[in-house]
């Protein structure tokens, strides 16, 4: 747990993920080593349980400094779900009758396969082109602004180094040398549900449909822009930015077109308010 956790240890830290570098003093000699890996971490409410009336930081105890570090950042909840409930009792009733897991319904990779994986990935140094730099910094820009008039928390330069990061890693994963716009909306996406785990209001907090929010982002692009005719791609690269699914946002636009609210060309390319 975090409140375990030795003050020096946690001073350590912030140098190997703010500087790539881990500094080493022994039997007076004074080193500085690269730390070249990515950091995974878990941590445990104080006293068991998560109080949903305090900020993250103070929940784990550990300084906003060393969280904004991370790329991602995932609130896990243990909250009452009968099917997931269900599920879970079942594989541990199994496992204690049987002393095994249950058979599976796929074939999962082995472990050397997995290692032969990462190692090729790890030999491709991703690069972003000039014409997406431009849509990454419109991007943050327009994140930053969208949080200051809501009131809430600007987003910070680190968290646009967290989309590049997560954008190269995307490609190293196809083993490509260059950065799609497909890399930089999945990191955009990653970011933003990261964002948005965090703000868990409680068990009472309304959910909001999918396609209510992906015709939200329609709606409020549409004002912004004193537009009737909105180009198809530009405003479906903007839904997956906020962690809204590609078929949750073709299922909205058939459902308005057939409410006859929105028109659709045959060759998705513009989107027109009816």
């Amino acid at each position: 747990m975090s409140y375990k956790m030795d003050e020096h240890d946690r001073t350590a830290i912030h140098e190997v993920m703010e500087q790539q570098t881990i500094s080493i003093a022994k039997a007076g000699i004074t080193t500085t080593l690269n730390a070249r890996t990515a950091v995974l971490a878990a941590a445990n409410p104080l006293y068991g349980r998560y109080n949903n009336k305090k900020t993250m930081a103070e929940n784990i105890n550990l300084p906003n400094s060393l969280l904004s570090r991370f790329d991602l950042l995932f609130l896990l909840l243990d909250k009452p779900e009968i099917e997931a409930d269900i599920a879970l009792a079942r594989h541990v009733t199994h496992v204690h009758r049987f002393l095994s897991n249950p058979d599976l319904d796929f074939e999962p990779y082995d472990s050397a396969f997995i290692r032969q994986y990462v190692a090729q990935a790890r030999q491709f140094d991703p690069y972003v082109p000039s014409n997406l730099s431009n849509i990454i910094i419109d991007s943050y820009v327009d994140r930053r602004q969208a949080a200051a008039d809501d009131g809430q928390g600007a987003a910070t330069p680190r968290q646009l180094l967290s989309i590049l990061r997560l954008s190269q890693a995307l490609a190293r994963l196809r083993f490509d040398d260059v950065v799609n716009q497909d890399d930089i909306n999945e990191a955009s996406r990653l970011t933003h549900i990261s964002k948005a785990s965090l703000e868990y209001q409680g068990p009472t907090a309304a959910s909001v449909d999918p396609k209510s929010k992906a015709f939200s982002v329609l709606c409020n692009y549409a004002s912004q822009h004193d537009a009737q005719i909105i180009s198809f791609q530009k405003i479906k690269d903007i839904a997956i930015k906020k962690a809204i699914l590609e078929h949750d946002f073709l299922a909205m636009l058939q459902e308005y077109e057939e409410l006859g609210v929105i028109y659709v060309s045959a060759d998705h390319t513009r989107i027109e308010f009816c």
